[in-house]
């Protein structure tokens, strides 16, 4: 009986053939995740806001720098002379409206963090318990922070209305001989849009303090439950000490508000007498009938430079803490 050669066993079929394993190629170096068109793509979103940010910004911040020390018009760069210091000794010395203008605008922040800071951290404590409708309250309270600065004035405008005006209707001041200019009158009308941004300043304040409040511990609360203490008692002596970070954002925040108030004042009354404003003497001065760009600037120097003040402090402090942490 012959055999054939050709025929494998079972045991010769199941096995591997013979000869070298293939080899899987590894790709050399990292995969390209970002083709060329969308290194192109990221660079124009990326550069573009980089541009004008250093434009409007940096650009500019360093041209009133240098301006301050210069008197120009406007017209033509052949009339920038220099006169170094003049400007700040004019502006300490000769201007009647700016030592006011300081007054109205530490009146301005005195306000903002006595009545609507507090007024927003009650509207958080509240809102925070999760009372029904919590969500309808926040839209509520804080849609006026949402709402353009320039809108809050003209509503405000009809509220203040010598004639058809809401407050002037509701007490009776809407006769002819009778009228409260809450607007036109230079002993009302820094109190009347003072009311006005306090209105707004509320909503944001509420906001930060509710956002301070959900990062509270709740065993905290617990802790101080269990000792016994009340509800305002846990407040004073648990909760409102864990809330230092949030406080010092508000501070900072109501003392920002405070010095770049403009929009509200000039919309009532352009910076009328008694509601005179460092931002409202920087545009008037500089686009005002009477261009002087040179002391526009020197006072846009000088509120800079107050600014500074506050903001410094408050990025040093926060760069200590993260280090630390």
């Amino acid at each position: 009986m012959t055999t054939d050669i050709n025929t494998k066993s079972p045991e010769a079929a199941a096995m591997p053939p013979s000869g070298p394993a293939p080899v899987k190629r590894v790709p050399r170096g990292h995969k390209r995740l970002l083709t060329r068109r969308d290194r192109i793509t990221l660079s124009f979103m990326a550069g573009v806001p980089t541009v004008l940010h250093v434009l409007l910004v940096w650009v500019t911040a360093l041209a009133s720098i240098a301006l301050a020390f210069t008197s120009w018009d406007g017209i033509g760069f052949d009339s920038i002379k220099w006169v170094g210091l003049d400007n700040f000794k004019q502006l300490f010395t000769d201007n009647p409206q700016f030592w006011p203008a300081v007054e109205h605008n530490i009146i301005w922040f005195v306000v903002l963090i006595l009545i609507p800071t507090p007024f927003g951290l009650f509207l958080a404590v509240q809102l925070d318990k999760n009372i029904r409708f919590s969500r309808v309250y926040q839209t509520a309270f804080f849609l006026p922070v949402v709402v353009s600065l320039a809108v809050t004035g003209f509503v405000w405008q009809l509220v203040y209305n010598p004639d058809t005006g809401l407050i002037n209707s509701l007490i009776g001041a809407n006769k002819p001989g009778h009228y409260i200019d809450w607007i036109g009158d230079p002993k009302l009308n820094l109190w009347a849009v003072l009311i006005a941004a306090s209105w707004r300043h509320t909503g944001y304040m509420m906001i930060l303090y509710l956002a301070g409040l959900k990062g509270v511990d709740p065993s905290l609360r617990e802790a101080s439950s269990l000792d016994g203490a009340n509800e305002w008692q846990t407040f004073k002596n648990v909760i409102f000490p864990t809330l230092r970070p949030t406080n010092t954002v508000v501070l900072v925040v109501t003392i920002i508000e405070a010095l770049r108030a403009f929009d509200l004042v000039f919309v009532f009354n352009k910076g009328a007498q008694g509601t005179e404003l460092l931002s409202i003497l920087i545009t008037n001065n500089i686009i005002g009938e009477s261009s002087r760009i040179g002391y526009g600037s020197a006072i846009a120097v000088v509120l800079l430079v107050i600014s500074l003040a506050v903001i410094i402090p408050y990025l040093i402090a926060t760069f200590r803490k993260e280090r630390r942490a």
